[in-house]
């Protein structure tokens, strides 16, 4: 860790969005390992099941 960055504990607001609203940066990261993984998948010709897709 850079001696200039701020560590968790001097982020009060940020925490405290975190649990009002949800990790919305770590949601995004889920959702973009879903989609490059289902984008690899097309493009390799692998045909995606409804588990995969989110479908119900």
């Amino acid at each position: 860790m850079k001696p200039d960055s701020p560590r968790n504990e001097e982020l009060p607001i940020y925490e405290s969005l975190i649990r009002e609203r949800g990790d919305v940066v770590e949601e995004a990261r889920v959702v973009a390992e879903e989609t490059q993984h289902q984008m690899t998948q097309a493009l390799n010709g692998v045909a995606a099941t409804p588990h995969e897709t989110g479908a119900p």
